[in-house]
């Protein structure tokens, strides 16, 4: 699928630690991200380190973020995390462009396949992946285990 990936007055570039506290802010004003201990800033840290050039933020002129998504692969599948938009930067085509970044970075590394994961009341989101060529999965069924005492793992 064909989209447009620039627009105009937003600077695209790679999620830095330096980014974590605008990201986290972003992420938890945003409805419909579960945040959990892992997306605290040592589990966000080790994710940006395994998977460099894979995760992005979008900034307006004055630098303010309008958007980011948390991204990267195992070497054979990719998962996009966490995409969100600023409720005022919305309908300008920034998630579209984010989205489309993390399509170009997974295959350049040769990864053909990725995996996203929606909050089922999350209509609006369902909706929007949905448009960009996104279908649910009707042949498996996701599993999780939690590996620690945690109850917010």
């Amino acid at each position: 699928m064909k989209f447009q990936a620039n627009v105009p007055d937003v600077r695209i570039a790679d999620f830095t630690p330096a980014d974590y506290d605008d990201v986290y802010a972003l992420w938890a004003s945003a409805g419909g991200i579960v945040l959990r201990k892992a997306d605290l800033r040592p589990g966000i840290e080790r994710y940006l380190a395994r998977n460099p050039s894979q995760s992005f933020v979008a900034r307006g002129p004055a630098g303010e973020l309008l958007g980011a998504v948390l991204a990267g692969h195992d070497g054979r599948r990719g998962y996009l995390q966490h995409l969100a938009v600023r409720a005022d930067a919305r309908g300008r085509g920034i998630g579209r462009a984010l989205a489309m970044r993390v399509r170009a970075a997974l295959l350049a590394e040769g990864v053909e396949k990725c995996h996203l994961f929606v909050v089922p009341s999350n209509g609006g989101a369902l909706a929007f992946w949905q448009r960009l060529g996104w279908r649910p999965r009707e042949d498996v069924l996701f599993l999780s285990a939690t590996l620690s005492d945690s109850a917010n793992a």
